[in-house]
């Protein structure tokens, strides 16, 4: 077997071209930009102020709403070699209400995006019961979607998944980096595996180390297939309640694309860093398989997963242990990984 680490860029995934894209396509965005519109391109969700009390029973005085739109990825190529449909509509719910959150704003409704190479009744139904179960579990609406056919542009067993979501909250209740304050901790969220983030890199890694997704590993405790498919978890509804209890949280994370490398420097203000403590926790075996198989450095890693953590809060250290003790009622392990730092 060829032991040069393996990389995501030479997984196909160029993150610098990435990076470049968003910088010549600011200008352009930040152009159609109004009065109502807080903040520019890059955050986790974009902010579209309502302007003013509108005078009706329920309605903040002055009501921001928080909009964000991803996909799956290419962990819809993994569902589809397994010809199991039903979890990835659960993943896409995640990503996009999850990154609505992060911003203080309760997800109110998703609306999804399905093209499909062809329309398979059974499939395309599994498919949205999956997004509608997600949106079950974020306590969101599935308000609709499109489902459009493709014959020339896709093979017809493949399918790409799309979605937005919608949120709202006051403005002086938005959390950010203008929150975040020199002592504040870090709190990691377990994910519950992959997530919808680093499939281009994990697959590259299984297919060059011959591991199928039907084989049954002991490191993993089922199937490789099974492991990988294993649904995005939602913490949205559970950081929503958080926040109304009363527990002071300044500025939440997700760690999607990017990894805690690409994510964390987004929650902070200039001036501040944050510390992170890598033996505070244990990453879950996919990732340690991942990483011994490919092989794959940790620093590449790093920055093409979560590596266990999904979601992190940052808030005062006075209110870690609530914010955990709560958490964990909801099924949510969490620890305190690191601090923020001047």
């Amino acid at each position: 077997m060829d032991r040069e680490p393996l990389t995501y860029a030479q997984a196909g995934v160029d993150v610098e071209a990435g990076d470049r894209a968003v910088a010549l396509m600011r200008a352009a965005v930040e152009g159609t930009h109004g009065p109502r519109v807080l903040g520019g391109i890059g955050g986790f969700a974009g902010l579209w102020r309502l302007a003013g009390d509108l005078g009706r029973s329920g309605v903040p005085d002055d009501p921001v709403l928080a909009a964000a739109s991803d996909g799956v990825g290419t962990k819809l190529l993994v569902a589809q070699a397994l010809d199991r449909h039903d979890t990835v509509g659960i993943d896409l719910v995640a990503m996009v209400v999850d990154d609505v959150v992060v911003t203080g704003a309760e997800p109110l409704f998703v609306l999804d995006y399905l093209a499909v190479g062809r329309v398979d009744p059974e499939r395309v139904a599994a498919i949205v019961a999956g997004v509608a179960e997600g949106c079950r579990l974020a306590r969101c609406a599935l308000l609709g979607g499109e489902t459009a056919e493709h014959p020339d542009a896709m093979a017809p067993d493949a399918y790409d998944l799309a979605g937005f979501a919608l949120g709202m909250v006051e403005r002086d209740r938005l959390l950010g980096p203008d929150r975040v304050a020199a002592g504040d901790v870090l709190l990691g969220l377990a994910s519950s595996g992959l997530h919808a983030n680093g499939f281009s890199l994990a697959r590259q890694v299984l297919a060059r180390a011959g591991v199928g997704y039907d084989q049954d590993l002991p490191e993993l405790g089922t199937r490789v297939g099974e492991s990988l498919l294993t649904p995005t978890r939602i913490y949205a509804p559970h950081l929503v309640d958080l926040l109304a209890g009363g527990v002071e949280v300044h500025a939440l994370c997700h760690v999607t694309g990017g990894g805690l490398p690409g994510n964390l420097p987004r929650c902070l203000p200039p001036g501040l860093t944050a510390r992170v403590d890598r033996s505070s926790w244990a990453p879950p075996p996919i990732f340690r398989l991942l990483a011994d198989l490919g092989p794959v450095t940790d620093e590449e890693l790093s920055r093409a997963t979560n590596l266990g953590v999904g979601m992190v809060a940052i808030l005062p250290a006075a209110e870690a242990g609530r914010a955990a003790a709560f958490l964990a009622e909801r099924g949510i392990p969490s620890w305190v990984m690191g601090e923020v730092v001047g």
